[in-house]
């Protein structure tokens, strides 16, 4: 692609990208809050929080995923011009958020299974069941949450959902003090004590933040007129059978396909605690610093997703390949620039979070391979979700199996359990993340080369349907 298409595609992927880029940010900070204070707190308390966050993303991204591909369906919808029925979908989001919160809670509530593939301590398994019930209680708000944001984003309106995301991190931070290190109120009629509830803490406040950031929604869209041409703010329509069997025939490749890039690194957090907490803890930090780093691949993902579904919609073709194409390209190129400054930068990074040497010296190695990874997980994310637009899910789902699972995570566990020799990057944690990158990688060609195919492919039907003037 041409420079000056390249900077216009940019021009018109920002104003989408930005607020999503903050937002997103916003909620990750839930877990930064989290990790910077339990790392604080004790070492059995950041253990129980690798341990019981790898069970929540786990369960939350692959539901989560499922209720987002409102975003392709409403987005065709709104470019089309359909916004009553852009707007039906997103209320049929809603019904599908509330019946996937009743599987998702009883996950939450019974977490043996991931306690015994962890193999945790006691006295850590403790800990990570009563910080799972606090986040138990915070799903069903959070899954509605995200059929409010997938709808917001298709419609080209990231902004409202940034200024709630970000008025809930501005909550979690006082009320996850408070939880996390315990207070004492004097009162009139004697002192309210909260004793230091550690990881447990960080639980009960996520699930506080979710129910209020909820209820701000529902008020947004009552009060805005904006709604109005799609039919919202006066209450759901009933469950329609229809609506609901496309959402999923979409929805669950695609939730599916997040929960296994999410399960290669919560799977690795239970694979890394068998060795120590604190390998984990190390692994825990340099996972935070990644997903803060994904952040902005993931807003161009979002930004070039929603632009291909209303270019589609609105049938144009041409425009929907030049922006999915160019999303890719500068989401590949910012990548390789972050990646390279975290890299140079790593041991001051490390530094904010901790300053346990042990932990430093545990996360410290696992940065070597940001670079790498980094740029290859934006490629492979930033096509998957163009593809997606398209309405294509199944093959990024195949794509992630194999290289996600078999490779990183499979590759991983034999490299680091049953082989006894080789270099140092193929022990411990670092062999983890050195299959991972490798399984990361072969993704980002396959999914890149598929996307790449599918465009040229549409050209050429679009050149058979309307051939060139003379």
């Amino acid at each position: 692609m041409t420079r000056p298409r390249l900077k216009e595609s940019a021009l018109r992927l920002f104003p989408l990208a930005w607020p999503v880029f903050v937002g997103q940010i916003a909620v990750l900070a839930f877990s930064t809050v989290d990790t910077l204070m339990t790392a604080r707190a004790s070492a059995l308390d950041l253990a129980a929080l690798a341990i019981g966050g790898s069970v929540y993303i786990s369960v939350f991204v692959g539901l989560m995923g499922v209720i987002l591909a409102i975003g392709p369906i409403a987005g065709q919808l709104f470019g089309a011009g359909k916004h009553r029925q852009s707007g039906h979908e997103a209320e049929q989001a809603v019904w599908l958020a509330l019946g996937l919160s009743v599987v998702g809670c009883a996950v939450l509530l019974l977490p043996e299974p991931f306690l015994a593939l962890a193999q945790a301590e006691p006295a850590v398994a403790e800990k990570v069941r009563s910080y799972l019930r606090g986040l138990a209680v915070a799903l069903p708000a959070s899954l509605v949450f995200m059929a409010y944001r997938g709808f917001n984003v298709a419609v080209s309106r990231p902004k409202a959902v940034m200024v709630l995301q970000l008025g809930g991190l501005a909550l979690k931070v006082p009320i996850n003090a408070l939880l996390v290190f315990g207070f004492a109120l004097p009162t009139p009629f004697g002192s309210i004590e909260v004793p230091a509830l550690g990881a447990q803490g960080c639980g009960i406040a996520t699930a506080i933040v979710m129910w209020c950031q909820l209820f701000a929604a529902i008020v947004v869209v009552r009060s805005d007129p904006f709604y109005a041409p799609f039919g919202l703010g006066y209450g759901l329509a009933p469950p329609n059978r229809d609506s609901l069997v496309a959402l999923l025939r979409l929805g669950i490749p695609m939730g599916l396909s997040i929960l296994i890039e999410v399960t290669g690194f919560t799977f690795m957090a239970f694979f890394i605690s068998r060795i120590g907490a604190t390998p984990v803890a190390g692994h825990q930090i340099a996972v935070n610093m990644i997903s803060l780093m994904f952040m902005l691949p993931l807003s161009i993902a979002n930004a070039s997703s929603t632009l291909v579904a209303q270019r589609i919609g609105a049938r144009d073709a041409e425009d929907a390949n030049r922006i999915g194409w160019a999303g890719l390209e500068i989401g590949v190129l910012i990548a390789a620039v972050l990646g390279s400054a975290v890299y140079l930068l790593r041991e001051p990074l490390i530094g904010l979070y901790t300053g346990d040497p042990v932990i430093i010296a545990a996360a410290l190695p696992l940065l070597a391979w940001v670079v790498l990874f980094h740029v290859a997980d934006a490629a492979q994310t930033i096509a998957a979700f163009v593809l997606r637009a398209h309405r294509i899910a199944n093959v990024p789902l195949l794509v992630y199996v194999f290289a996600i699972w078999v490779i990183g995570l499979g590759g991983g566990y034999v490299v680091v359990f049953f082989l006894d020799a080789g270099p140092d990057w193929l022990r411990g944690a670092q062999g983890f993340w050195s299959m991972a990158t490798l399984g990361v990688g072969l993704a980002a060609v396959c999914l890149a080369g598929y996307l790449g195919w599918t465009l040229r492919r549409e050209r050429a039907e679009a050149r058979l349907v309307s051939p060139p003037a003379a």
